[in-house]
């Protein structure tokens, strides 16, 4: 349910990271403009409107990103489509730097309201709003869109960021399976409070937000969804037998025993510690071993404990 970059345009490529942007972006751009032509002395205004919320998603993206990097995880890689924008960022699994990366972005949004907030105040002091009213009138849009993402983003709704957030706190407490089991199952409830909202917009003759919104609900619905089903694949896979002398060089789990990973070349299942990263099916060698816990790629024997020394 995430986007990906099929169908989408590279744009470019900052500091490492990947920027993509999805073809339907710019239809719905031209849907927006021409609906918001009437608010300004010229279209050029709407234009700039579009653009400054492209550029407050991919700076918001941007702080995923960069928090990621900065607790030692990989981000390399944006998405930008017309339901917001996604950082595929890989954190450490712990709960700190998972936090971290994700509560980053909505903070970018706060640091934007003050900006923003300061220019126009600037802006009243100075007389901007007869001399260039429309100036003034896209910082106060902008302003308000700003806010409105942060006030939406933040929501306590797995995948949106404060699910994610409400997720890794309850991850301190509850593990990393039973903190995804509750968030998603908060999601479920989210879902359905945003899809009764859709249904009352359009009721109310508003149809072009209330059928965003319901779109909108079924992506969050659709992650919501992934994100129960792999809770309890967490937790299946933290009720099995673990193997002994070998841990993983990330998160420190042992690895279960039994053939949980399966050969590219193959397809087949087995047991790569039992055959020291060797399928036993097709002979392919592999020169990493993915933990199924953290999910961090190491070579067999970085995995393996040193014998205790008498």
């Amino acid at each position: 349910m995430l986007p990906t970059r099929r169908g989408s345009i590279h744009l470019f490529r900052v500091a490492g990271i990947n920027v993509w942007l999805h073809w339907s972006w710019f239809l719905v751009a031209m849907i927006e403009i021409s609906y918001r032509r009437g608010n300004y002395g010229s279209l050029t205004w709407n234009v700039l409107e579009y653009v400054a919320l492209f550029a407050i998603v991919l700076l918001h993206e941007m702080g995923h990103a960069f928090a990621c990097r900065s607790v030692g995880g990989q981000a390399d890689e944006i998405v930008l489509w017309p339901l917001g924008g996604v950082a595929y960022v890989a954190p450490p699994m712990r709960p700190g730097a998972t936090l971290w990366s994700i509560a980053a972005g909505p903070l970018v949004n706060v640091g934007l309201f003050f900006v923003l907030g300061g220019a126009l105040l600037l802006a009243g002091a100075t007389g901007w709003l007869g001399a260039a009213p429309d100036v003034v009138r896209l910082l106060q849009t902008v302003w308000v869109i700003n806010l409105g993402l942060l006030i939406f983003n933040v929501l306590p709704v797995y995948p949106l960021d404060g699910g994610q957030i409400l997720r890794s706190l309850l991850w301190f407490g509850l593990g990393r399976a039973r903190s995804l089991l509750v968030a998603s199952i908060i999601g479920f409830v989210g879902v359905a409070v945003m899809f009764v909202a859709a249904v009352a917009m359009v009721l109310r003759g508003d149809q072009q937000n209330g059928v965003w919104f319901g779109i909108l609900s079924l992506f969050i619905l659709g992650n919501c969804w992934r994100g129960l089903q792999h809770a309890r694949h967490l937790a299946r896979v933290a009720r099995l037998p673990r193997r002994d002398g070998f841990k993983c060089p990330s998160c420190g789990a042992a690895p279960p025993i039994g053939a949980w990973w399966v050969c590219g070349r193959c397809g087949k299942a087995f047991d790569t510690f039992e055959t020291l990263a060797v399928c036993p099916h097709c002979a392919a060698q592999f020169s990493g071993t993915r933990c199924l816990d953290c999910g961090e790629m190491h070579a067999v024997d970085a995995w393996r404990v040193p014998p205790p020394v008498l």
